[in-house]
């Protein structure tokens, strides 16, 4: 056991050796990154800073300018909203008082055409009706007549003409 014991010391100052330079190189690793961060804290602190501080100045000054434009929105979609209201209650009126202006002008043209149905019905039964049957009894008439008249020609005609002679 004593023969190892030199090796395992030699094993562990070689270990810590290695520890050592893993640490220097860890810390000087650490200082060239603090470095660059400082050196961009330094540059945000130049040149964003100030930005956001005008930013932030401009927020401050606009912000009453900001809360009239929302409020005068909001007015504005208010009276918007009660003119389509108002609006809507027209349109509504307006196409109510249209159906019933169209309904009650059907209902005039119905009765109209029923009056003219009725007028030419009665036209029919009373002019018409009574014309035709006086047309067709003075049509009787005039058949009779002529029959009658006829019926006379022929015997005088039969008289003075031989049976013979009226076939010629």
């Amino acid at each position: 056991m004593t023969d190892y014991l030199p090796i395992f010391v030699g094993v562990t100052a070689a270990a810590v050796v290695l520890q050592a330079f893993i640490l220097v190189f860890m810390y000087l690793a650490v200082r060239q990154s603090s470095a660059r961060i400082e050196a961009l804290a330094a540059e945000i602190k130049t040149k964003v800073l100030p930005t956001a501080e005008t930013a932030q100045a401009m927020l401050v000054d606009l912000r009453p300018k900001i809360d009239s434009i929302v409020s005068n929105v909001n007015e504005t979609s208010e009276i918007v909203r009660g003119q389509i209201a108002r609006l809507d209650a027209t349109v509504s009126d307006t196409v109510d008082r249209a159906r019933l202006q169209v309904i009650r002008a059907d209902e005039l043209l119905t009765r109209t055409m029923d009056h003219v149905e009725e007028t030419t019905e009665l036209v029919h039964n009373t002019v018409i009706s009574p014309v035709r049957k006086l047309a067709g009894l003075m049509q009787g008439l005039n058949v009779g007549f002529d029959a009658l008249l006829a019926g006379r020609r022929r015997r005088r005609n039969t008289a003075s003409v031989p049976q013979d002679e009226m076939f010629i």
